[in-house]
């Protein structure tokens, strides 16, 4: 998938890193709250980028820590990078919600059915609120934490608020 190489090709080119390392940055980042991505994916995906030539692994050992692969990007890992940024960034925006599935069958429930289903989602959405709203409070003054990212949380906070509104308009019809 074009977007996994892209999050490992970009990590790499800041610096180089273990599949570990990169599984650790992703969930510190939580990436995985708005890309679909899993920490199998990237172990594959690192093994995946090296056969392809676009990122090679080189065997260290650290003190009495087993022996791991370090990643850095080759050239031709650069040149996909810059292709991947720029054909994702061309592709038109696609949002899924998976719990617009529930939406558009609520109908085939009945009232109190559906008010629960609506409620079920609503909590949802209010718990991903407040993790959003600790995660930019804790990250945003850090000077260790690229604007980029806060801008990631604050672009899904806002997508949060949108879909609570939605979910108020749905309960009044």
């Amino acid at each position: 998938m074009a977007t996994i190489d892209l999050i490992v090709l970009g990590m790499l080119k800041k610096e180089p890193m273990s599949a570990y390392d990169i599984q650790k940055l992703v969930e510190y980042r939580n990436i995985s709250k708005w890309v679909k991505i899993s920490t199998p994916s990237i172990y594959k995906k690192a093994i995946q980028l090296e056969e392809k030539g676009l990122i090679k692994g080189e065997i260290v050992k650290e003190g009495k820590m087993p022996e791991k692969s370090v990643y850095s990007l080759t050239e031709a890992g650069e040149a996909e990078f810059e292709r991947l940024m720029f054909e994702i960034a061309s592709k038109p925006i696609s949002i899924f919600l998976d719990f617009n599935a529930v939406i558009v069958n609520l109908d085939s429930l009945p009232i109190e059915k559906q008010k629960e289903c609506i409620e079920e989602i609503e909590n949802n959405v209010k718990t991903l609120k407040a993790y959003l709203e600790e995660n930019i409070a804790e990250k945003e003054n850090k000077p260790n934490i690229p604007a980029t990212g806060i801008a990631v949380l604050r672009q899904q906070f806002v997508l949060v608020e949108a879909i609570e509104a939605w979910i108020n308009s749905l309960k009044v019809d």
